[in-house]
C-alpha cells in the first residue's frame, strides 16, 4: 500500500495574480487556467469513486486499502479546495468556466452505476494528471517567470498527483475490473479529456484576446511539440496504459519525491504539530 500524507499549501491564495501569470506566456497561463477549471468538479468524483469502491471491497481488503484510501481523499480534497480558491481569481479576470459544468452533466450519468465504472474513469484520469505531473516537474522551465507561489502550488499538486496515481488502479482491480472495460474508458477518456482542455484553453485564449496572436501559437507549438514538450513526452506512456500488465508504479515518482523533500518549507503535514 502507499503512504498518502495530506499537506496543507503554505501560500497566500487570496491576493489577485496577474492575467498573464505564468511568466508572460498566453498559452500556457491559458491551458493551466483550463486545467484547474476542471479540478473542483473532476476531484470530488474521483473522492467519490474511490470512496464507494472502497466500500464494496471484502472486510479484509478495506482494512488494507484504509490508510491510502483516507490519504487519497484528504489530498484530493484539498487539491479541490486550493483550485477553488484559484478559479475564484479567474472568474474575476472575466473568464468563463464551460468544462466544469460539461463535467457536472456527464458525472450524473455514473449515478447508481456499478462502481468499477467510476474507478475506471478515476484511473484513466489519474494517469493523465500523472503524465502532466512528471512532465512538470521534469521541466521546471514551463513555470519560468510564473507567479512564485502559482508555480508552486503547481509543482505541489504534481508531486502528489504522482504520488497517489496508483489508488484508484489498485482499488479497480482489486473488485475483479477487467482489462477490457479499462480500456474501453481509457479510450474514451483520452477523447473527453483532450476535447475539454482543448476547448476551455482556447476559449480563455479568446476570452483575453490572445487566441490570434502569432506569440500564442508560437507558444503551444513549443510546449506541445517541441522539444521536451507536453505530447512529445508523453506519448508513449500514454500508449503503455493499454498494456495488459500495465501498472502505474511502473513510472517511478523520484521526481515526486525530490521536489516534497526540497520544497517541504512549502506546506505542513496535516495534523503535524
Amino acid at each position: 500500500m502507499t503512504e498518502l500524507v495530506v499537506r496543507r499549501l503554505l501560500i497566500d491564495l487570496e491576493t489577485p495574480f496577474a492575467r498573464q501569470w505564468c511568466g508572460g506566456d498566453a498559452f500556457r497561463t491559458a491551458l493551466f487556467n483550463a486545467l484547474s477549471m476542471s479540478f473542483p468538479v473532476g476531484e470530488q468524483f474521483f473522492i467519490d469513486a474511490v470512496r464507494d469502491g472502497h466500500k464494496r471491497l471484502p472486510p479484509d481488503l478495506q482494512a488494507q486499502f484504509a490508510d491510502e484510501v483516507r490519504g487519497f481523499i484528504g489530498q484530493e480534497a484539498t487539491h479541490r479546495r486550493i483550485h477553488a480558491l484559484f478559479n475564484g481569481h479567474l472568474e474575476k479576470q472575466g473568464l468563463v468556466n464551460d468544462w466544469a459544468p460539461r463535467a457536472a452533466e456527464r458525472m450524473k450519468l455514473f449515478a447508481g452505476a456499478d462502481p468499477r465504472h467510476p474507478l475506471a474513469v478515476t484511473a484513466a484520469n489519474e494517469h493523465f494528471t500523472a503524465l502532466l505531473a512528471e512532465w512538470l516537474l521534469a521541466h521546471p522551465e514551463v513555470l519560468q517567470g510564473a507567479e512564485p507561489r502559482l508555480a508552486t502550488m503547481w509543482q505541489w499538486h504534481c508531486a502528489e498527483e504522482a504520488e497517489h496515481k496508483n489508488t484508484a488502479f489498485d482499488l479497480y482491480q482489486a473488485l475483479g475490473g477487467n482489462h477490457e472495460w479499462r480500456i474501453t474508458w481509457f479510450r474514451r477518456i483520452t477523447l473527453v479529456f483532450v476535447g475539454d482542455v482543448l476547448r476551455q484553453t482556447l476559449s480563455n485564449l479568446r476570452q483575453s484576446g490572445t487566441l490570434w496572436k502569432w506569440s500564442t501559437w508560437a507558444s503551444a507549438a513549443r510546449t506541445l511539440f517541441g522539444q521536451g514538450g507536453l505530447v512529445r513526452e508523453s506519448w508513449k506512456p500514454w500508449r503503455q496504459y493499454l498494456k495488459r500488465d500495465f501498472h502505474p508504479g511502473q513510472h517511478g515518482s523520484d521526481l515526486s519525491e525530490r521536489w516534497l523533500a526540497e520544497h517541504s518549507n512549502a506546506y505542513t503535514p496535516v495534523g503535524a504539530r
